[in-house]
């Protein structure tokens, strides 16, 4: 168990850290997905890399023209970017089309040569428990790299 930010910094350092992809998905994780993020790059130098995945209908060509799916991924990728650039860190960003975010994200991370994955989850239950979802699921058991999974906080109507 980690006791204090010395021995948090002492990891860090160990994973050797050049590139950092940070899936995004457009709800309330985000902004601390990339704070956190911007905030490892920094103390190793690191690049961030921000993605969005559009997930097409199997009834859609995968490079389907999603215009307006398109727009609303654009602005969460902007988004992202100004969060960056609040903490004076410039960010790459990304948007993917494919049936599934979870191998798209998998995919992204091997071709990019991604060093860590820093995604967020919100706290959700399903059938009365956490559920972390299919594509966080995908990308901790497939990952060829590090993850750091940041879930957010519930809420006290969650907890029951």
């Amino acid at each position: 168990m980690l006791t204090n930010y010395a021995e948090v910094i002492t990891i860090r350092r160990r994973m050797d850290i050049g590139k950092i992809l940070v899936p995004i998905s457009g709800n309330h994780v985000d902004a601390e997905v990339i704070r956190m993020a911007c905030g490892l790059a920094e103390d190793t130098s690191a690049s961030v890399y921000a993605v969005y995945v559009i997930e097409v209908e199997r009834s859609l060509p995968v490079d389907a023209s999603l215009g307006e799916q398109s727009a609303r991924a654009e602005e969460i990728l902007s988004r992202a970017e100004a969060i960056a650039h609040e903490y004076g860190y410039e960010i790459d960003t990304g948007l993917l089309q494919a049936r599934e975010a979870g191998p798209a994200i998998i995919g992204e991370a091997i071709e990019g040569c991604a060093d860590l994955i820093v995604m967020g989850v919100a706290y959700r239950r399903r059938l009365g428990m956490f559920d972390i979802g299919n594509t966080t699921s995908h990308v901790l058991k497939e990952a060829p790299c590090h993850v750091v999974l940041y879930r957010a906080a519930a809420s006290s109507g969650e907890r029951a």
